[in-house]
């Protein structure tokens, strides 16, 4: 079988493009074993208002294997769009890491005794005792939640799959949801998630063939800077 200029490139030579993983790994350890004094707490008046459900942690622990499935395809199918997924979880994880160190975060929403006693609850309970409840905004389970969706919708192999396409922007959405109805994130989270998730989706994502209406070419006397911009997409969307 034919196989794609893309699918021909050593496996190793788009694998080094998650090597942010690790990095992203330790330093998350190291910011929820940080000791912390004052921090800004991100709930609003809004936050009393919305319920407890414990059945949203499903959609809420489908967020691993959706990024992994969908990195995995990518990897196999369209290395370009697998970069372009890369380079936006790497971007956003870090930046939001920064974030969380230079504003130390955390929500305050968490109850002090669940209100039932089952296998949801209970895995509830074990969530935060792994998972603090700092470190919060922006929330990088809607990050991911965002870059694995558009990373569907960006995959040319997925074009024509139109409910799959379907599918994943609305598992987004429903994870996106289930952070704050188990009380692991503050609606400001998801809002800050969402807006530097947008930001990051304009960036990587603007070139992109799947998302671009039209191609033009590059007006002459453009600014090195703007080449340089140029270059580094072209190298995130190239075969």
């Amino acid at each position: 079988m034919d196989l794609p200029g893309s699918l021909r490139r050593p496996l190793w030579r788009d694998l080094k493009y998650a090597l942010w993983l690790p990095l992203y790994l330790l330093l998350f350890l190291a910011l929820e074993r940080m000791p912390l004094g004052r921090y800004w707490a991100t709930q609003l008046p809004v936050d009393a208002h919305v319920p407890f459900c414990e059945w949203f942690v499903i959609p809420y622990c489908l967020w691993y294997p959706f990024l992994v499935i969908t990195g995995l395809y990518l990897l196999r199918r369209d290395r370009a769009a697998f970069r372009r997924y890369m380079f936006f979880l790497g971007s956003t994880f870090l930046l939001s890491e920064l974030i969380w160190f230079l504003l130390p975060n955390g929500q305050d929403l968490r109850p002090a005794v669940l209100p039932r006693e089952n296998p949801l609850t209970a895995l509830i309970a074990g969530l935060y005792r792994v998972d603090t409840n700092t470190n919060v905004f922006p929330s990088v389970h809607v990050l991911g939640s965002v870059g694995a969706a558009l990373a569907v919708w960006d995959c040319c192999a997925l074009s024509e799959k139109k409910l799959l396409r379907a599918g994943a922007a609305a598992l987004a959405a429903v994870i996106c949801l289930s952070t704050v109805l188990i009380k692991q994130h503050a609606v400001l989270d998801v809002v800050g998630g969402l807006l530097l998730g947008g930001l990051a989706a304009w960036a990587v994502y603007r070139s992109s063939p799947a998302f671009r209406t039209c191609r033009e070419e590059r007006p002459r006397g453009e600014s090195p800077r703007r080449q340089r911009y140029q270059r580094l997409l072209r190298r995130f969307n190239g075969p």
